[in-house]
């Protein structure tokens, strides 16, 4: 599994781009979607699946021209379905960019314990509600692929519309207990390992 990290918007969020064995996943393409394209196809990679950790307005903005350019199919926690159709709830509205950008269907709901199979990929759900009503983590080999969730050292906030500071310390614990030791890659920010998190993360010490 090789996975590609490309920082993008003024929110500068990671865009996760997975690959292996020619498959391929682009995790929240928040952003930039022409050099998000530029990169997959100077890298000869075709995503079939688009993965969204939740639905905000800054881990979206490029799903639609990514669908359009290669017909990958969407998925999202069922729960934060509901945003990705109304960009007052997922707050596309702030951006000042065509709101088609933040209007969008997805075709796979995600819930607790499924698997995402991109090829040989395989990307377990997780809900890790709090952030977003909907939230989701993906775990794929030793990745955990966070969103705004888990950052190093720190979690996401919990003010916006359908946060809960109480599902978001749930989803933290449920975190920190996960049997052995896995990269983490979240929303934004630099990478961590959860044993890290575990020991130095206050709010994951708190949670567990």
């Amino acid at each position: 599994m090789q996975i590609h990290t490309l920082v993008v918007g003024m929110m500068e969020v990671n865009c996760y781009i997975v690959e292996q064995a020619g498959a391929c996943a682009v995790i929240d393409p928040g952003e930039e979607p022409q050099r998000l394209i530029s990169f997959l196809e100077d890298n000869g990679l075709t995503p079939t699946h688009i993965l969204l950790t939740h639905g905000h307005f800054d881990h979206i903005g490029g799903v639609n021209p990514l669908r359009e350019r290669f017909g990958c199919q969407l998925a999202v926690g069922k729960g934060d379905a509901p945003m990705l159709a109304d960009p007052q709830q997922n707050m596309g509205t702030m951006t000042g960019k065509p709101l088609d950008l933040y209007r969008m269907t997805p075709d796979l709901l995600l819930e607790e314990g499924e698997t995402v199979q991109v090829g040989p990929l395989a990307f377990q759900v997780l809900e890790t509600p709090g952030h977003t009503p909907g939230g989701v983590t993906y775990l794929c080999g030793d990745t955990l692929f966070t969103g705004d969730t888990l950052f190093r050292g720190s979690v996401g906030r919990t003010d916006f519309p359908g946060g809960s500071p109480a599902a978001l310390m749930h989803a933290v614990k449920r975190l920190a207990a996960l049997e052995g030791d896995y990269q983490v890659l979240p929303g934004h920010g630099p990478a961590s390992r959860l044993s890290w998190e575990r020991t130095h993360n206050f709010f994951m010490r708190a949670g567990g």
